[in-house]
């Protein structure tokens, strides 16, 4: 099997998270997408391009697992669209739910515009920096956020969020050095902690955080 083939039911004995045949096909045809604008912008990594479907979409895949069902999403510096845009395509299967994509670069929000457009994914891009987003987009009940930053400056963007909800859940992609991102966290906020192992990477994690507050 070459590096990069997936279908349904693989993808669901990696993730353990089943989709229908049409919500894979708008996976596949994302996928095709990200190829096509890749080779005119920075999207993803060079070195991970020839493994979107396992570096990027089961990483992404993985999310809806750890926080199922149908419930707003904000999802902050969305890039290339992990895991926002598949979030905000598997969340079709329920016809409920969104995820509004904060991207401040021009280019890749229309990347992210017509991703979702093409695939009739539930969500909208706002094409602003995370500290306008903060004063416009409304409460919701989780952030995600993947390759972003680390665990400090990302609790600075995203604090605001917490005054409009204070049962917000982020749910944050990280690789090897994720301890060390806590700790340093640890200097200026408090927060509960469920460390969530990768399916897809041995040294790599979903960290939810909730109850974020700055350190008194």
């Amino acid at each position: 099997m070459p590096a990069d083939t997936m279908n349904a039911s693989l993808l669901e004995r990696l993730t353990g998270l089943r989709v229908s045949r049409e919500t894979y096909e708008k996976l596949d045809h994302f996928v095709e997408l990200l190829g096509k604008w890749s080779k005119v912008m920075n999207l993803v990594a060079q070195s991970t391009r020839e493994q979107v479907w396992r570096r990027h979409v089961v990483d992404s895949v993985q999310l809806l697992n750890i926080a199922p069902g149908p419930r707003r999403w904000i999802d902050l510096g969305s890039g290339g669209g992990f895991p926002g845009v598949i979030t905000a395509i598997l969340l079709t299967e329920f016809d409920d739910g969104w995820v509004d994509l904060v991207e401040s670069n021009n280019k890749k929000a229309g990347f992210l515009r017509t991703a979702l457009m093409e695939t009739g994914a539930r969500g909208k891009v706002h094409c602003l920096r995370i500290e306008e987003a903060t004063e416009t987009l409304p409460a919701s009940e989780s952030i995600s956020a993947r390759a972003l930053a680390d665990l400090d400056l990302l609790f600075d963007y995203a604090s605001p969020w917490t005054e409009k909800n204070t049962d917000l859940k982020f749910f944050l992609h990280k690789g090897r050095d994720y301890q060390s991102e806590i700790n340093n966290a640890r200097d200026r906020w408090t927060f509960d902690l469920v460390i969530h192992p990768s399916a897809l990477e041995a040294d790599s994690v979903i960290l939810e955080v909730s109850r974020l507050a700055r350190s008194q």
